[in-house]
């Protein structure tokens, strides 16, 4: 396992972490999370995403209890939470000042924690003057509750005013962003964010680096019924990939598997790694529901050298979707 730097700050995390989105209080139990979360211990994962959202709190109080009862260093390993959607009420959704510190202390409890390393805004809250959820987070900073504050899913705009907001009133600024970034979804982190990198040192934490499981190749010849696409909640997932679009990336996915092939590996390894390729990707998450499957994940990193220049080249030959660089005059 090799650490990259989280943007231009100094915290130094594992180029795969592990996520616990539909995997834990879903698929996964106390038990198997243990299991799960000690393997990526083990082989030097050293960040943990969470986030209120995730099983309505279940999930971080699993990572939480696991986190308890294994028993490591506070110092060797950084956990994160986000804020959004913490229930029905008014004052349970959204960035308010008010949500944004209620959330925190309540993932804290679960996750049996006294800070969190990193506390994401996860979607942006357009009833929310930025500059209110911006000082919230400089306020969480300051009481020594939160060490890095970030967003999810927001656009270059929203992450450029926030960071102009902390600038202008001289508190803490984000830091990362957490978008979903794979082969089929790149316009984001390769387009869009292109000069916040520079600007603001933006990190990125992606998530999804498998397409919910569609670059695993595992639905090429249909859709397995313990797979994601048929859990409960997932029917979206499910009607995506029987659409027209969704027919058309089964074929895109046929033709990487070739690629995989010829260099030695399997395709959900080549498109981890094609994640990696990026420098502007300072953690690919994972998700597990099994250790078997965190095991082989985390073997791909055996073969990082495989993805050249001329094969990356191939894979954008294939997939047609680069985003177009800047124009020049």
């Amino acid at each position: 396992m090799q650490y990259r730097r989280l943007g231009k700050s100094g915290l130094k995390v594992s180029e795969f972490s592990l996520g616990s989105w539909v995997t834990f209080g879903k698929q996964v139990d106390e038990k198997e999370a243990m299991n799960i979360m000690s393997l990526a211990y083990d082989q030097g994962i050293n960040f943990f995403d969470n986030a209120e959202g995730y099983e309505a709190g279940v999930s971080e109080a699993l990572m939480g209890d696991a986190l308890q009862k294994l028993g490591w260093g506070r110092d060797t390993f950084s956990v994160s939470s986000k804020v959004y959607w913490g229930g029905d009420k008014p004052t349970q959704r959204g960035l308010s000042r008010k949500h944004v510190t209620d959330a925190c202390h309540a993932a804290l409890k679960r996750l049996k924690v006294d800070y969190l390393d990193l506390y994401f805004c996860h979607r942006p809250d357009i009833e929310t003057p930025i500059e209110e959820t911006v000082r919230a987070m400089h306020d969480l900073i300051t009481q020594g509750k939160v060490l890095y504050w970030g967003t999810s899913e927001w656009s270059a705009q929203q992450l450029t005013e926030a960071w102009a907001v902390a600038k202008d009133l001289k508190i803490s600024p984000p830091v990362m962003e957490q978008p979903q970034y794979n082969l089929f979804v790149r316009d984001k982190v390769e387009g869009d964010y292109r000069p916040l990198y520079d600007l603001m040192g933006l990190g990125t934490t992606i998530w999804s680096p498998l397409a919910s499981g569609i670059l695993t190749g595992k639905y090429n010849d249909g859709i397995p019924a313990d797979s994601r696409l048929n859990l409960p909640g997932y029917e979206w997932l499910k009607k995506a990939w029987e659409s027209e679009d969704g027919k058309r990336r089964l074929e895109k996915i046929k033709q990487l598997a070739d690629v995989a092939k010829d260099i030695g590996m399997p395709i959900h390894h080549l498109a981890l790694l094609w994640c990696l390729a990026n420098p502007h990707v300072s953690t690919v998450i994972l998700g597990a529901s099994k250790k078997s499957q965190l095991e082989d994940n985390l073997s791909a990193l055996e073969h990082k050298d495989r993805l050249t220049p001329d094969v990356l080249a191939r894979i954008d030959e294939i997939m047609g979707n680069k985003p177009a660089e800047p124009q020049t005059f």
